[in-house]
């Protein structure tokens, strides 16, 4: 679950590092020869209509076409500040689609300078559609400019094409620059086999283990026992926390560490659910450095060194919705590589799976089989497609972990936007491996999710369950992907579900503790409560008990 609109959907995806002053030539420079037609008609601006304006590209206000020299090129200019200034093209794909795209750009830049938000610069967006005109995952990449470039510069990327796409928008932008030039001489789409695209990928810095210090203060290990977490004395551990987001939406996150230590220290929780994306782990993200992940990855460890020195746990969770795929599985190895057998790290395989049958939840296999879907019960919690390819299954991700020798706790989320826990009860429980210290099965459970008995409750009953995400909007305001049929009363509904989950020891963190992200903890930086769902929250972590007056 995820609600922050403070960012448009326009600009979301993979963005690929911002170039600044002096920027490099980034990617292989182009063959020699290539004998691969580009995909977009007149990508080097050579042919002109009848009103000498190049054919196929159309005219804008704030484009002009221009030719320096032999160089004939767009030019999108910002005669003042916050214009969006965008050139759309459509590219369709050959039938059957390339495994991958090549783009090649040779563009220029000068006083690019950032407008109101962060992604306020020169860019060149795109997205990948299928034939209905949703937009597809894996994200297009996004090149980004600022500053100014003394010369022409090629640039060149490579986007993974989902299975499903049938074709590809690109948009050279000014995307409300507060001013700024983009001149693009050349923008050619060319097709690209995954072996061409893994060759030119950017490099990854593999993880090595990280060893706590000696004599440290940290947590004892955790291992599963029938339906609770224990320590290898015999001792139960209730874990009770709260979800500190921004890590899966920035490369810096916001106020992790601060907002961290407040959750332990004022509002007493022992354990920290960190959502944090794949992309950024390896370095893949909006405006971070070129360090193959290793800014990102030194985030998350002072997250864990943090919570590990309060006695307290962290569950690092992939947030990633859908089905899981190939790319999560080398996203495990690492993070299993690097948090191998830390007593306080706990890992959340996937954050909410969806749209797909049980058997593909555990087993994986092709996401295009008849069979493989399953509709369902609650409302789509964002709009994105599953893309067709291969996934490996919940099975196939606790798999990477275990080959790792990592024995820490795997948490595995159920289907139905992470809420239905009823197919791991009946048949589809995953498989532990030998040496692994149990799997925690999570639930999320908002106002909209009916039957806590057969989704959430029934699973609690024969093993560990984490309430990873859980929370109460003030109305329904904000939700509207909810239909009025699924909007259930919210009076009482945060008492009633403080109180579902200390009835049965439900390990769980509230959500949100960011106050941009709802439905929130917390309204603002100072960590004030928000009166309908975080005061109940911290009330809940002092030990308060609350009365179940109301099953849903």
């Amino acid at each position: 679950m995820r609600l922050r609109a403070s960012v448009p959907l326009l600009v979301l995806g993979l963005v690929v590092p911002v170039l600044g002053e002096d920027a490099p030539t980034v990617g292989p420079p182009p063959p020699t020869q290539d004998v691969r037609p580009s995909l977009l008609s007149n990508g080097d601006f050579s042919k002109l209509d009848e009103k000498n304006w190049p054919a196929d590209w159309p005219r804008k206000d704030g484009v002009t076409f221009e030719k320096e020299g032999d160089i004939p090129f767009l030019r999108l200019q910002s005669s003042q500040p916050d214009q969006m200034i965008l050139v759309y093209r459509r590219v369709d794909l050959p039938s059957p689609a390339p495994a991958a795209l090549e783009i090649r750009l040779r563009l220029r830049y000068a006083d690019v300078k950032s407008g109101k938000k962060e992604w306020n610069d020169a860019r060149i967006m795109g997205h990948f559609k299928n034939q209905a005109g949703r937009e597809l995952k894996p994200a297009l990449p996004v090149p980004s400019f600022r500053g100014s470039s003394k010369s022409w510069i090629e640039h060149t990327y490579f986007a993974k094409v989902p299975v499903s796409a049938t074709y590809v928008e690109l948009m050279p932008s000014l995307f409300q620059p507060a001013s700024g030039t983009l001149d693009l001489a050349q923008c050619l789409v060319l097709p690209a086999t995954k072996e061409q695209m893994a060759a030119a990928g950017p490099k990854i810095v593999p993880s090595e283990t990280i060893v706590p210090a000696q004599g440290a203060p940290i947590p004892p290990e955790l291992r599963v026992a029938g339906n609770q977490l224990q320590t290898p004395d015999g001792k139960a551990v209730w874990l009770q926390g709260l979800c500190v987001d921004s890590l899966e939406w920035s490369a810096g996150g916001e106020r992790v560490q601060q907002s961290v230590v407040v959750a332990m220290e004022q509002w007493k929780s022992n354990v920290i659910r960190l959502p944090v994306a794949d992309k950024f782990w390896f370095g893949q993200g909006p405006y971070q450095k070129r360090d193959g992940g290793v800014g990102y990855r030194k985030i998350v460890d002072a997250v864990i060194e943090a919570a590990a020195s309060r006695g307290a746990y962290v569950a690092v969770d992939l947030h990633s919705f859908g089905a899981p795929m190939e790319e999560h599985v080398t996203f495990w190895q690492d993070v299993a590589t690097r948090y191998k057998n830390h007593p306080a790290v706990l890992f959340e395989l996937f954050n909410e799976a969806h749209g797909i049958s049980w058997k593909m939840w555990r087993d994986g296999g092709n996401l295009e089989d008849p069979g493989s879907k399953r509709q369902d019960v609650n409302a789509a919690e964002n709009k994105l497609d599953l893309t067709g390819e291969t996934s490996p299954g919940m099975q196939g991700l606790l798999d990477a972990v275990r080959g790792t020798g990592a024995k820490n706790i795997v948490i595995v989320g159920g289907l139905d936007w992470g809420y239905d826990l009823s197919g791991v009860v009946k048949d589809y429980a995953l498989q532990e491996r030998a040496g692994g210290n149990g799997i925690m099965y999570s639930s999320h459970i908002y106002p909209w999710k009916s039957n806590w008995q057969g989704n959430t409750l029934a699973a609690a009953e024969k093993y560990p369950v984490f309430v990873g995400e859980v929370g109460c909007p003030p109305d329904y305001s904000g939700f509207q992907f909810i239909p009025p049929s699924g909007r259930h009363p919210l009076e009482g509904w945060a008492e009633d579900m403080l109180a579902l989950i200390q009835k049965h020891k439900l390990n769980w963190t509230g959500f949100s503790f960011h106050p941009g992200c709802g439905p929130k903890v917390i309204s603002d930086w100072n960590y004030t409560p928000t009166p309908y769902w975080g005061v109940f929250v911290k009330d809940a972590l002092a030990g308060k008990q609350f009365e179940l007056k109301k099953m849903r």
